[in-house]
């Protein structure tokens, strides 16, 4: 066996009889020593749907890699919930939490001297942590995603996280009445799993899929369904067989493979967060990929699914009628997918794909055919102008218009704005400005799912727009666009619009501007103070001392600008 656990012991010098000592006191015996140790990152929480259904699917796994020849060992990650968070101080520490259960998962395996990791997680920062985990340390490794929620439905309508968040909207409108606002809180979340539409977490965790480092078919399965256990299993026999052959993730993790993911991202139309994430995936796999590769591929890619936010159908559904498979084939067949490139089961994605249909079967409607897609090109834009310098990220699904221009709305927290809705002091053609809520401004940029719910809920999703230095949830549509950089926190053009000035967003363009002089900015810029740091000690400074720009993926492990 290429160098597991007790040749890379020996190399270090430390396979002596006190380590073996301690082994033993969890469970080794004499037999156990030359047997390869898995590390299994734990994602389990009460705290939250997501990730209340991880422990039999980690029960399952474990039993897999004992009988396949492994010694598993189970440590805790933490987590975040964004859905529980959202609108509150809390959810700050959502992103930042990307960073601390990646840091977590490298200190237990590298730690620990472990052959290689399960890693097995259910909210939106549990995927691409694990996956900036395995990339950095380029052991052996699978990501399980704990699994999708099924759906909730009130009056025959089916229900998502997001519809909670819309009907608060809808009823500050009185547009809503008690009873069915009261009746969507109560049945939106039916059972334990991830959020049901293609948002953040199913977002990144089909894309894995694609990606190569999750088993294909495994992304979109309900959380409590017996098929979703049956996948941990077999995950963790694909991961020690990776082991043997010391098959590792910067094997997989390439360029042309985060191509695939991509084009899955694009396909499936889904969250602008992946944008973030795989910026960040890529530097810990060392992997050249900048933000304009993402209008590369949205150029290329249509969308052939219509799910939620923007669309009609649910994860389960989209599973049901062929899932992500189906779409890798569709890309495939079409130019749009590499097909040799490698996969956790040691065959090519194209290997993989052989059996799977060109086209989607006639009985369903989540997947269009290649001749009818959604959109023709992709849906998540980079803007570029004078408010974005190093870009931004606009999702146009759902949209009628893709422009808009009009008075600048100024919100310096994500609080001021949301009393705004509530207020009901935002008129058709505003373009809200949300800045200070950047990587280091808010600090971790807290999503924006309560105030463009709210919007929608008020009949705003088409006539407003929304600009933020912050991020916007999976479940977010709308003319919205986040990630501004530089953020305003650093100075960056967004911390100089002034109320009434002129915006203007074109998707169409792929233009994001105040119709202000480059003189009247010069004279901004110079009587500009950067705030007052909303943190100065804990997590939360560091992070802020750390982490980059969101157009290299906010990262904390390499040099802050």
């Amino acid at each position: 066996m290429a160098d597991n656990w007790r040749s890379r012991l020996i190399t270090q010098g430390v396979a002596r009889s006190p380590n073996r000592a301690m082994l033993r006191a969890v469970g080794f015996g004499d037999g156990d020593f030359d047997k390869p140790i898995v590390g299994v990152a734990n994602g389990h929480s009460t705290m939250n749907p997501c990730n209340a259904g991880i422990q039999p699917l980690v029960d399952r796994a474990i039993e897999a890699l004992k009988s396949s020849g492994a010694m598993p060992q189970v440590f805790g990650v933490p987590t975040v919930t964004d859905g529980i968070g959202m609108g509150t101080e809390g959810m700050k520490y959502s992103l930042v939490s990307r960073e601390v259960i990646a840091d977590a998962i490298e200190t237990s395996v590298n730690g620990q001297c472990m052959d290689g990791v399960l890693v097995v997680g259910g909210c939106d920062k549990n995927m691409p942590a694990g996956m900036m985990a395995m990339a950095r340390m380029n052991v052996p490794g699978i990501y399980v995603y704990a699994g999708t929620i099924k759906p909730g439905y009130w009056k025959g309508q089916t229900l998502t996280i997001v519809s909670p968040f819309e009907a608060v909207g809808a009823y500050s409108a009185g547009k809503m009445s008690e009873e069915d606002f009261q009746g969507i809180e109560r049945n939106a979340c039916p059972s334990v799993g991830a959020c049901g539409g293609m948002y953040t977490a199913n977002t990144m965790s089909s894309s894995f899929e694609a990606l190569g480092m999750s088993a294909l078919g495994s992304s979109q399965m309900a959380s409590p369904d017996a098929e979703k256990a049956d996948s941990a299993a077999a995950s963790a026999k694909l991961l020690v067989n990776a082991i043997k052959i010391n098959l590792r993730p910067r094997d997989i993790i390439t360029r042309a493979s985060i191509e695939n993911a991509i084009a899955l991202v694009m396909a499936t139309g889904g969250s602008t967060n992946a944008v973030l994430h795989y910026l960040a995936i890529a530097s810990a796999a060392e992997v050249e990929w900048t933000i304009d590769d993402f209008e590369r591929m949205r150029q290329k890619v249509p969308v052939l699914c219509d799910l939620k936010p923007s669309g009609r159908f649910v994860a389960t559904e989209f599973h049901a009628a062929g899932g992500v498979p189906q779409v890798l084939k569709m890309l495939l067949v079409n130019g749009c997918l590499n097909g040799d490139c490698m996969t956790i089961t040691g065959r090519t994605i194209a290997e993989e794909l052989a059996e799977i249909p060109a086209e989607p079967r006639a009985d369903q409607e989540v997947i269009r055919p290649w001749s009818r897609p959604m959109y023709a090109q992709g849906h998540l834009a980079i803007l570029k102008g004078n408010l974005a310098p190093e870009g931004c990220v606009a999702k146009i699904t759902g949209l009628k218009k893709l422009s808009i221009t009009g008075p600048a709305r100024v919100f310096d927290s994500e609080p001021q704005v949301m009393e705004a809705i509530m207020a009901r002091k935002i008129n058709h053609g505003d373009v809200l400005i949300i800045r200070y809520e950047g990587p280091r401004g808010g600090p971790g940029m807290q999503e924006m799912l309560a105030p463009t719910s709210a919007l929608i809920g008020q009949g705003f999703g088409e006539t407003v727009g929304l600009i933020t230095d912050g991020r916007f949830s999976g479940g977010t549509w709308g003319m919205v666009v986040g990630h501004v950089a530089p953020e305003a926190y650093v100075g960056g053009p967004i911390a100089l619009v002034q109320e009434g000035d002129s915006v203007t967003i074109d998707a169409t363009k792929r233009l994001i501007q105040v119709n202000v002089s480059d003189e009247e900015l010069a004279r901004r810029r110079a009587a500009w103070r950067q705030p007052a740091p909303r943190y100065t000690r804990g997590l939360m400074a560091k992070y802020m001392r750390l982490v980059s720009t969101a157009s290299r993926g906010a990262i904390t492990d390499g040099p802050a600008e």
